[in-house]
């Protein structure tokens, strides 16, 4: 089956620079996607965009050349709860991948058991309503309440102002909360950024990812100097609860596309310290996705 991109899409980066930076060894780029390919894994109809095909092996290339030893693939809304792009790079990448996968009320156990021996740890909510419809709160729920004895945790997208109106249902979850890219600033409204810093200061379960500048500028590339502050503040407060990846291959990017090099070359900037770049690298994302595989029998 043929699939044609959303026009304006941009694909993502042919050559990216070589990053002066270089990761410690066991570092984990935490958040990246494949796309298909289409004709293989086909997008879900109830989609509400069509990617650019961004498959396993481009993704395995750009950790590589990245440095990176390992890498968690999210699973993206134009799949759906169709998770078998993301099983196919899982198993492809053996122990150097994990995954967060998406679900659906009606899934067995037994798919729950497979996609955890494929690498799966962990399901995405997405509550950004130009992607997805978002449901009742109780259907959430029982879907955390399905994977508990796997011991996932849930990953949560949302825009700044969602937070608020879904903080009850977010902090209900009795599992590790990962929040894709700070709750999506908005960087003109530094003060508005408090409520989400109280957000994971009364909550010890809820992590952050402090990637993707290219989301949220507004001065633009390459230096996204409006964004850094935000990450390099969660960053020194929540130390042990951040985690970092490139987003490769960067959806919906409509005004430019990253360097992927020039990304990774701005983790100095946000966690200035040797130990602190270890933690966002390398100590966070194995102790969350690599600390209980032999945890769960068929």
């Amino acid at each position: 089956m043929t699939f044609t991109p959303d026009a304006g899409w941009l694909p993502y980066h042919p050559s990216p620079s070589k990053p002066a930076y270089t990761p410690p060894p066991g570092a984990v780029d935490a958040h990246c996607h494949v796309f298909g390919p289409g004709d293989a894994f086909p997008y879900a109809p109830e989609r509400k965009y069509t990617p650019t095909d961004a498959g396993k092996s481009d993704l395995f290339a750009l950790r590589d050349f990245l440095g990176f030893d390992r890498q968690v693939i999210v699973q993206a809304t134009c799949h759906g709860a169709d998770n078998a792009a993301l099983v196919d790079a899982l198993r492809a990448a053996g122990d150097r991948a994990r995954g967060v996968a998406t679900i659906r009320p009606g899934v067995s156990r037994a798919e729950l058991a497979d996609l955890h021996d494929a690498g799966v740890r962990g399901i995405r909510f997405n509550f950004v309503r130009r992607l997805v419809d978002p449901k009742p709160a109780a259907y959430y729920r029982e879907l955390v309440d399905r994977v508990a004895e796997f011991g996932w945790h849930v990953v949560i997208y949302f825009e700044a102002a969602d937070l608020a109106p879904n903080r009850d249902l977010f902090t209900s979850f009795p599992c590790p909360v990962v929040v894709d890219h700070m709750g999506r600033p908005d960087v003109t409204k530094p003060a508005e950024f408090d409520l989400f810093l109280r957000f994971m200061a009364e909550h010890d379960n809820v992590w952050s990812k402090v990637g993707c500048p290219e989301r949220l500028t507004v001065s633009g590339p390459p230096e996204y100097a409006d964004v850094l502050p935000f990450a390099r503040t969660v960053v020194e407060r929540f130390p042990d609860r951040v985690l970092w990846g490139t987003d490769w291959p960067h959806p919906n990017m409509k005004s430019h596309m990253p360097d992927d090099g020039l990304l990774l070359d701005l983790v100095p900037r946000i966690a200035p310290s040797e130990e602190s770049r270890h933690k966002l690298l390398v100590d966070n994302p194995t102790r969350l996705y690599w600390g209980h595989v032999d945890r769960v029998g068929r």
